[in-house]
């Protein structure tokens, strides 16, 4: 029986023939992103050959080349393995479980071992977010919200004090993205200001970032595009380094791709792509506000299905959107089939499914519409700006076809039960 190429090696081949590639000519693109001399042509043909086939992986030379030449970071391609147990870490660290975490947070003196525990929970909250029901992280949120920042009015040294207002500002941003998942715009702006706030108290910029990669965010959503860049371009400011910055070049390509702009979505993407490949691979991808290799070809993902809209020599835009959809599903499921990111999920089927709709097939396109609207854990405001990026396309095409009738009238309801 033949044994299966590992995963890596399917996702070099597919990578390859998305852009159209024979293997020559993928040699070609190797030797234009490299920064050495690689070897003649018949050697680099029995390497690429022994890579797509799974024979031998590439080594730590080739692998940084082969993702640059994909437009994409190493650990997308080489994941790392890695797993956490929160609970575990609370007592382990501390000592305590929550229960006593909260028992002593009524002291009238704070010690290292709850700011320690404080930082573990506040690590394990940002960790639920791709899981928990909106609804319960939100009550569980804000309850260690309104513990965290009644500990200002302690008697607390400097350090203890900048420590407390950077974790409030960590769970700040996390609950305005909450409250924004949920529609509540306006409590959700009121959030991120306060988080941004609590950043610039604590001297915390990598907290101030992501408050502008919120408000960027906001923005996409809303087709403010000229703002998701002023947000980005703040943001990045604060924080040129950080994890936020990654995201912040990312939602920049995201806007560039809605405005039509293929060089400033190229460069924008480089850029993210140039800083999240100089980080270390996180130590938790759950956390909301890590970013994890494999999200990078998230973004990758909504940027070529926008620059393939409907134009007749997008076909390449097309198929690497795809490409990159598959990807995301396949890192995004595990063996068992449970979904790690649903919502990155969702987005990915509405992507195959507005490919599907460009093609012809209007009950493919349906069929990966209606799932992507099924998931219990949503961002409604991202899912909904997705779903009508494809609702346009088949209104526009097949808008008497009693499957897309049905779909178009799902999505309706949808948006006027969020208003």
């Amino acid at each position: 029986m033949t044994e299966e190429r590992p995963e890596w090696a399917k996702r070099i081949t597919a990578e390859r023939e998305a852009r159209g590639w024979n293997k020559p000519q993928f040699i070609e693109a190797l030797r234009a992103h490299a920064d050495r001399q690689l070897p003649g042509k018949a050697s680099m043909l029995r390497r690429v050959h022994a890579w797509e086939s799974g024979e031998s992986c590439p080594d730590d030379d080739y692998r940084p080349v082969i993702a640059k030449t994909f437009g994409t970071v190493t650990a997308a391609i080489w994941p790392v393995a890695g797993s956490r147990d929160s609970d575990a870490e609370l007592v382990t660290g501390t000592g305590m479980d929550t229960l006593e975490i909260v028992t002593r947070l009524r002291a009238s003196s704070v010690d290292p071992a709850v700011i320690e525990g404080l930082r573990i929970t506040v690590d394990r909250l940002c960790s639920e977010y791709p899981h928990m029901p909106a609804d319960q992280l939100l009550v569980e949120g804000r309850a260690w919200l309104r513990r965290i920042t009644t500990l200002l009015d302690r008697h607390l040294t400097l350090a203890q004090h900048q420590e407390i207002l950077s974790l409030a500002g960590w769970l700040a941003a996390l609950v305005g993205c909450v409250e924004y998942d949920s529609t509540n715009r306006p409590a959700a702006e009121a959030t991120r200001q306060a988080a941004l706030s609590l950043g610039e108290e604590s001297g915390d910029a990598e907290v101030m970032a992501w408050a502008h990669e919120m408000r960027a965010w906001f923005a996409l959503t809303r087709g403010d595009y000229r703002g998701v860049i002023a947000a980005a371009e703040a943001g990045s400011a604060i924080a040129p380094n950080s994890r936020a910055a990654v995201q912040l070049h990312a939602q920049k390509a995201k806007a560039w791709a809605r405005i039509g702009d293929r060089r400033q979505v190229e460069v924008a993407l480089d850029q993210g792509r140039t800083l999240l490949e100089r980080m270390p691979y996180p130590d938790n991808l759950d956390h909301h506000f890590a970013v994890d290799p494999a999200k990078w070809d998230f973004y990758s993902m909504d940027c070529y299905r926008l620059l393939g809209n409907g134009q007749p020599a997008s076909a390449a835009e097309n198929k690497l959107a795809e490409t990159y959809a598959q990807g995301v599903i396949r890192v995004g499921t595990d063996a068992g089939g449970v979904e790690r990111s649903p919502m990155r999920n969702a987005e990915a089927r509405l992507t195959l499914g507005l490919i599907a709709a460009r093609e012809g097939d209007v009950e493919r396109a349906v069929d990966f519409g209606e799932r992507a609207l099924q998931g219990e854990r949503k961002s409604l405001p991202s899912l909904l700006m997705v779903s009508r990026e494809l609702g346009t396309t088949i209104k526009e095409q097949y808008e008497t076809e009693p499957s897309a009738v049905e779909y178009l009238d799902h999505l309706r309801q949808l948006q006027a039960a969020t208003r």
